[in-house]
């Protein structure tokens, strides 16, 4: 039976990973190999989360189309 993939963390999970990664990347502590290996580790992170948004975007604009009579305004957020 092959192996699955480990399925894609969640999106503030991916996040929160990276941001230790670049912690641990700015300290200047780590082994050149392991270094490479956590920056590998954070591209693929940081694409995950950019491939996330983009859809999580996609998804708002279709669901914004499907009403083109609703009308829409900017959000304030000191008018909440």
């Amino acid at each position: 039976m092959a192996k699955k993939a480990p399925a894609a963390p969640a999106f503030e999970q991916a996040l929160s990973e990276l941001e230790q990664i670049v912690v641990r990347l700015e300290s200047g502590d780590l082994p050149l190999e392991e270094a490479l290996s956590e920056f590998e580790r954070g591209i693929r992170l940081a694409r995950q989360g950019q491939q996330t948004l983009q859809q999580a975007e996609q998804r708002v604009k279709i669901l914004l189309s499907d009403d083109q009579d609703a009308p829409l305004s900017p959000f304030n957020a000191e008018q909440e």
